[in-house]
């Protein structure tokens, strides 16, 4: 079977006095997903770039994440990672809610936010106490940790990062470092 090509018609050539207009029915009734969407600033939360992006909210759901074409970085690009921001958030199989394993199960349980936290808080602290070290062989101050480690993502910015090391430090906690650097 032969297919003739269809006509197309140039919109740069487009005649308002035509009685036939190249757009059917269908596609002027067509608007975009984001008109009327209010659009927030965001970062990339994959690597160290830190590329921007724009979230594009409407009655309260996000329903687009694209690049920002004001950025820098990125000017309006994403990498493959980035482009898929919008299906990390959004797909139904995201987790919502805190789980635990305890020691030798084989099944994971939900637990409450508030447990999750209080037991997170509680192990760090039983874990500082254990494995404090407030001087050395020689007499020498310490004061920390050596048991208990973080490390940040990379789209933290210079101002959660500063709460984290005085937070950590603050713990003894030496071995403080951020993904960006590594």
């Amino acid at each position: 079977m032969v297919r003739t090509p269809r006509k197309r018609y140039p919109f740069f050539q487009l005649n308002p006095q035509q009685k036939e207009q190249p757009f059917s029915a269908m596609s002027i009734a067509r608007r975009s997903r984001i008109k009327d969407a209010v659009a927030v600033d965001g970062v990339c939360p994959y690597c160290a770039v830190g590329c921007a992006q724009r979230i594009f909210v409407k009655d309260g759901k996000i329903i687009d994440i694209e690049g920002d074409e004001r950025s820098p970085i990125n000017e309006g690009t994403l990498c493959p990672k980035g482009s898929n921001t919008f299906q990390l958030t959004m797909t139904p199989h995201r987790q919502k809610s805190a789980l635990y394993r305890a020691p030798y199960s084989e099944k994971w349980e939900i637990v409450s936010l508030d447990w999750a936290m209080e037991q997170i808080a509680q192990r760090v602290k039983e874990t500082r106490n254990t494995t404090f070290r407030e001087r050395d062989e020689q007499g020498t101050l310490l004061n920390h940790t050596p048991a208990i480690a973080h490390l940040g993502g990379a789209t933290l910015d210079n101002e959660e990062n500063y709460l984290i090391k005085k937070l950590f430090s603050n713990l003894g906690m030496v071995a403080i470092e951020n993904q960006a650097r590594i």
